[in-house]
């Protein structure tokens, strides 16, 4: 489950061409945390894809600051005009089948590991 968690994160890090080696560095950071999380709450397994997702974001986020464009990721590239925004999975809790969801506007953008290039 952490593997494919990983590789779903690793394609949309790829999407937005943020597969840098910081960012996989943060990604291997968020894998190894919920890997103890989850031997420690076995039952947790439905969220971790999309809590992995939500460690690396938030970690992004810290990294580059919130209001910066390279602290948002994914970046919403569906909406015209208006502020720079990004995507948050839903639901909140990473699971089960999460997804990335406009933050502006609540509209359903791409399953996790799904996000296009543009």
């Amino acid at each position: 489950m952490i593997y494919q968690a990983r590789a779903n994160v690793l394609a949309d890090l790829a999407a937005r061409a943020l597969d840098t080696p910081a960012s996989v560095t943060l990604l291997e950071e968020a894998c190894s945390e919920r890997r103890w999380w989850l031997e420690q709450w076995v039952d947790g397994e439905p969220y971790i894809a999309g809590l992995i997702a939500q460690d690396v974001q938030d970690a992004l986020a810290d990294q580059f600051g919130r209001h910066e464009r390279d602290g948002l990721w994914p970046v919403c590239t569906r909406c015209d005009g208006g502020p720079v925004h990004a995507l948050h999975v839903d639901p909140d809790l990473g699971g089960p089948d999460p997804q990335w969801v406009c933050e502006e506007s609540g509209q359903l953008v791409a399953p996790l590991g799904r996000l296009a290039t543009t």
